[in-house]
């Protein structure tokens, strides 16, 4: 996964491990599972390792179980190994020793059901995995017309959707959604009380497990609780060592008045390198316009003025233009940070970081009275991938070393 996809969510506070997985046992889905698996017991099953259609009947009635969900119970029970497949058929099995394990194998073939259909509607089964993620980054719940406008929205951008199928999903969508908020409760991922929408201490557990198997930036309150102590120069110091992500920089302001937060990182910037300027700059990216006073006061800064100019001005707030010349230092600015990262740069997504607009601002670069302008075309015309910027970068820097 390249950094550009991985996502940050907040720090969420997890349930102990005990507490977990007796909420775990109490699931609607995970009874229902266990109570299907001791109905079964040692019984013939189809080729395909099902129960018979006459056997699937009985279950239904006996256990008073909904039909259209018995399959999933079925997958879960025999991938939970509480019922073992033979080629004499079902047996009772030992089931997983960890019950926190058993539940994370539980939510993956939830998951997976998506493909074949899950919830009863394909919009919510194809976005399922980012609704989740949109209730998991939201502490106190989401009311469920949010979530509704919210898949309309990525059905529209992901999928392209027309407007005549977006105009029928906004009819039903509603009653469907519905629907898939029940399945999901069944499945003890969520709650809803009243037109809020949260996760369970299991959903929270499970999708924040998830959400690490892709590669995203999903920390425990635990795991960055310390970071909310350091300075600002330390915060700084532990991101670019590799030790804090973004989401311990989130709770670090959480802990502070914006407007002071803002002033901490400003100083470090303006005295820093362009490694720690680019940290700081992130950081102070993720303040509103709270921290307008702090942020105005950096426009006095001569290595803070543009970012402070640009910051202001992305608000709608009252800001100094910026030229071509102003754009040129940024974009010095912004790659001379690989000059002060320890870690390799030898790759084309860390050199392309300004995208196709690094050809463009090279002449203007080359200008640049920024400190590590030639230092960056150096390191441009050494190790960037694409032999036309680098051809491009060694000419710049030729004609900069001979500038008077």
């Amino acid at each position: 996964m390249a950094d550009s996809d991985v996502l940050t969510f907040p720090p969420v506070e997890l349930a102990p491990d005990a507490e977990l997985a007796h909420a775990v046992r109490a699931i609607p889905l995970v009874r229902d599972a266990a109570r299907l698996a001791g109905w079964t017991g040692v019984r013939e099953v189809t080729e395909h390792g099902l129960l018979t259609t006459d056997d699937a009947r009985a279950a239904v009635a006996e256990l008073d179980l909904a039909a259209k969900r018995l399959h999933l119970l079925w997958v879960v029970a025999v991938n939970g190994r509480l019922i073992e497949i033979t080629r004499a058929g079902a047996r009772p099995g030992p089931g997983v020793a960890d019950p926190m394990e058993f539940w994370d194998g539980v939510v993956m073939d939830v998951l997976d059901r998506t493909e074949e259909g899950l919830t009863g509607s394909s919009v919510v089964d194809e976005h399922l995995t980012e609704i989740l993620a949109t209730i998991y980054s939201v502490r106190d719940g989401m009311p469920v017309a949010a979530l509704a406008t919210g898949i309309l929205q990525a059905h529209e951008v992901g999928c392209e959707a027309r407007q005549t199928e977006l105009k029928r999903l906004r009819m039903t969508l509603p009653g469907e959604l519905a629907e898939a908020m029940k399945l999901l409760e069944y499945c003890g991922l969520i709650e809803v009380t009243g037109d809020l929408v949260r996760l369970t201490q299991p959903g929270v557990w499970a999708v924040r497990r998830d959400l690490l198997r892709e590669g995203h930036d999903a920390p425990s309150l635990h795991e960055v609780a310390g970071f909310a102590e350091l300075t600002a120069a330390e915060l700084i110091d532990s991101m670019l060592q590799g030790k804090a992500s973004a989401s311990a920089a989130t709770l670090w302001l959480e802990q502070r008045v914006p407007e002071d937060a803002a002033r901490e990182l400003i100083k470090i910037a303006a005295s820093g390198n362009a490694a720690q300027r680019g940290t700081a700059g992130t950081i102070l990216e993720e303040l509103g316009p709270e921290a307008e006073p702090a942020v105005r006061e950096a426009l006095d800064e001569p290595m803070m003025s543009r970012y402070a100019a640009a910051w202001l001005g992305v608000r709608d707030l009252d800001a100094p233009a910026l030229g071509e010349g102003d754009g040129a230092w940024v974009a010095v600015d912004t790659l001379a940070a690989l000059l002060y990262i320890t870690a390799p740069v030898d790759s084309m997504t860390q050199y392309d970081i300004l995208g196709e607009d690094l050809l463009t601002l090279m002449p203007a670069m080359g200008r640049s009275d920024h400190p590590d302008a030639l230092a960056v075309l150096e390191m441009l015309s050494g190790h960037h991938p694409d032999p036309v910027i680098a051809k491009v970068a060694r000419k710049t820097a030729m004609k900069a070393r001979s500038r008077p």
